[in-house]
């Protein structure tokens, strides 16, 4: 099989009428700007997020619901705006969203928040689309220069990038840890000295983004405006859109990424606010983020290094689902506020557990939908976009008018009907390949 020799090709060429492709253009700077850049904007607004629905309170929680409905809408069309406008415009453009988003913090109202929450939806959708787009673009142009084999540059660059953005939990909320020390809820002063330290280093990230290198022909293939071009393009947007649902392996999957933004928005909205919030304290956010954040990173990376096919994520995903389970469990049935040392640390743990499901989902519903759709990626993961946003909107908009109770409910029948089908996706997948030998 072609694949398979390509999967077997050496990572280094040996010959030496191949060692002429190592004076090529080396595009690692590039990775390290891009994954740097990715860091300082999102350890700001990340954290940011975290705090929406304890110091904006019902304000936060419908912003957040407006930028995930954008998100979700404008995924569907930000290939097309990425294809006009090129990768790396995309990406400088979508900084701004972040930006202006964090800025509407320093004085939030409802004139200030939902602007900048349906506009950052829409430079949401365009960054991931354009990042997708460019770190695959520089691996590939990276591989041929050097004469290295193409999937093992697109892992190393992926690699890279996935475990610099992972550490922005933990980075972020150790800076809201120790400014916001007083804890008290809606504090001017504190709230106000983070989102401009916030903003500064979303600053620093946006002028960094500027000094990437556009992609090797990128501009020109389609001038921006050409009537051809963006008529062909938007004819073929249904059909990128509903396609990929006409799998019936995707409809099988769709639960699974449906769930994976559910249970960041949980986090986010409920966790934060219900959990953390009054056992330690609005500036115990940071503290708990923190350790969800480390969490997710390690465990993104070790999952990532245990993959190795279908077997491999359907056994690691199980357990991230169960580790899950077990806190919304807990948290159901047996877990009551207490003070001292247990009742700081019980949140410590649940957010350190729930960070392991994370990173789990993260890594290896990618992973999935890779190995799944060679020849629809693009497809595949603008549905995990659409259903991941559609999820976290839903949570946001549901958030102010159920309990806690309602959502852990919700919660765990969404792990018992994703993971249901998520494993007779992988059982008939196994059959097919059994028969086919």
């Amino acid at each position: 099989m072609d694949s398979r020799n390509d999967e077997e090709a050496p990572l280094v060429s040996a010959s030496g009428e191949d060692r002429k492709f190592r004076a090529g253009k080396s595009y690692t700077r590039d990775v390290h700007i891009l994954s740097i850049s990715f860091l300082l904007i999102f350890l700001a607004y990340g954290a940011a997020q975290n705090l929406e629905t304890t110091v904006n309170k019902d304000l936060g929680t419908i912003s957040l619901g407006i930028l995930y409905v954008s998100f979700m809408f404008c995924s569907m069309v930000a290939s097309l705006v990425v294809r006009l406008m090129g990768s790396k415009n995309a990406l400088v453009l979508g900084t701004t969203g972040y930006w202006l988003f964090v800025a509407a913090n320093l004085k939030p109202s409802w004139f200030t928040m939902v602007p900048a929450s349906l506009y950052l939806g829409f430079a949401a959708s365009i960054i991931w689309v354009g990042q997708g787009t460019y770190l695959t673009s520089i691996a590939r142009s990276h591989a041929k220069d050097h004469g290295l084999h193409e999937g093992s540059v697109i892992g190393v660059f992926n690699g890279e990038f996935w475990a610099m953005f992972a550490c922005h939990q933990l980075f972020g909320n150790l800076i809201t840890l120790a400014l916001l020390k007083d804890g008290k809820e809606g504090s001017t002063s504190g709230t106000t000295l983070l989102m401009l330290v916030f903003l500064f280093s979303m600053t620093l990230g946006t002028i960094l983004m500027f000094f990437i290198r556009k992609i090797d022909g990128e501009d020109g293939k389609e001038p921006v405006g050409s009537p051809v071009g963006l008529v062909d393009s938007l004819v073929s947007l249904p059909r990128m859109i509903i396609t990929p649902l006409l799998d019936i392996r995707m409809l099988l999957i769709v639960p699974l990424l449906a769930y994976s933004g559910l249970q960041q928005a949980f986090v986010w909205a409920e966790f934060t606010k219900e959990i953390v919030t009054p056992a330690i304290g609005v500036s115990g956010v940071g503290g708990a983020m923190a350790v969800y954040g480390a969490l997710d990173a390690v465990c993104s990376m070790t999952a990532g290094r245990f993959t190795s096919g279908l077997s491999s994520i359907t056994f690691i995903i199980s357990g991230g689902a169960v580790a899950q389970a077990s806190v919304f469990l807990w948290l159901l049935l047996g877990y009551r506020q207490t003070s001292g040392v247990l009742g700081t640390a019980y949140p410590l743990i649940m957010a350190a557990i729930l960070g392991i499901g994370d990173g789990i989902l993260n890594t290896q519903i990618s992973a999935l939908l890779a190995l799944l759709f060679k020849h629809d990626t693009e497809g595949a993961f603008a549905q995990l976009k659409v259903w991941q946003s559609a999820a976290i909107a839903i949570v946001f908009f549901l958030s102010p008018y159920i309990s806690l109770q309602a959502m852990l409910i919700v919660m765990l029948v969404m792990i018992c009907v994703s993971l249901l089908s998520f494993l007779f996706l992988a059982l008939k997948v196994e059959n097919v390949f059994t028969h086919n030998e």
